[in-house]
């Protein structure tokens, strides 16, 4: 894990539309994304998993990106979080190199298999000049820390970690402390889905823990702070409001 990437959290936001995008992305930047792709990290590494880098018009994407980043999986126990924890380092990655992203869920590529995985979602990209990234993540709508976080002693790394991106900004996490763990659940609370049917809010719900754990252990790492990972299944179809999906052990 990269915790240069640390400071990108503060930086980064979802462009819905890229407007004033600045030139298009160079060879040389493509080079370096497909470089770091190479070593970008997993959270289940036994998960297959393959990562494209096509022209925004080869999707039905139309929010004015240049290319679009389609990831493709096989599918096993918590699949949708490891897509969602290894996209949201790229996110970091590119937010670095002043390329503007989207997690973009209802867009659909032409081949939406490739080499027997499944399409999952995709990311869309332009470059953007520095302005057009955040000043303040603090003034971005987010919950409250006192919905997504309940203990005391790690509140301060509650407070950066909120401010993950999520589908329709649902924020489907919530972190309970306990000694020296930090367990992480799946959380809906009723009636906050929008107009998306249950079953795609499960669906991209599960990609958003992926992001937020990707969040959350880089903050960790940040702050120097040790942890060992369990994970457990999220195989909950129905509506319970909280589902275990990680434990974090502090060391």
């Amino acid at each position: 894990m990269d915790n240069s990437l640390y400071n990108m959290i503060y930086k980064r936001k979802s462009f819905h539309l890229f407007r004033g995008v600045e030139r298009e992305i160079s060879e040389e930047e493509l080079k370096k994304i497909n470089e770091f792709l190479k070593n970008i990290n997993s959270l289940i590494p036994d998960i297959k998993t393959e990562i494209k880098i096509v022209p925004e018009k080869e999707t039905t994407c139309k929010r004015g990106a240049e290319y679009c980043i389609l990831f493709y999986s096989e599918k096993k126990d918590n699949y949708l979080q490891n897509i969602g924890y290894i996209g949201e380092e790229l996110d970091l990655y590119l937010t670095s190199l002043n390329i503007g992203a989207l997690w973009y869920g209802i867009g659909k590529p032409k081949e939406t298999l490739d080499n027997g995985l499944e399409y999952i979602i995709m990311i869309a990209i332009a470059k953007m000049s520095e302005d057009s990234f955040r000043k303040d993540m603090f003034k971005s709508k987010r919950k409250e820390l006192e919905e997504v976080w309940q203990g005391e002693k790690y509140r301060y790394i509650g407070n950066i970690t909120r401010f993950a991106p999520s589908a329709c900004n649902l924020q489907p996490w919530i972190v309970k402390e306990e000694e020296n763990k930090l367990n992480v659940f799946r959380y809906r609370k009723e009636g906050k889905r929008g107009i998306m049917p249950v079953h795609k809010v499960i669906f991209y719900n599960r990609i958003d823990i992926g992001i937020y754990m990707y969040i959350l252990e880089i903050c960790l790492k940040n702050e120097s702070i040790d942890f060992e990972r369990k994970l457990y299944p999220d195989n909950d179809e129905g509506e319970n409001a909280e589902t275990l999906n990680a434990i974090y052990i502090l060391k």
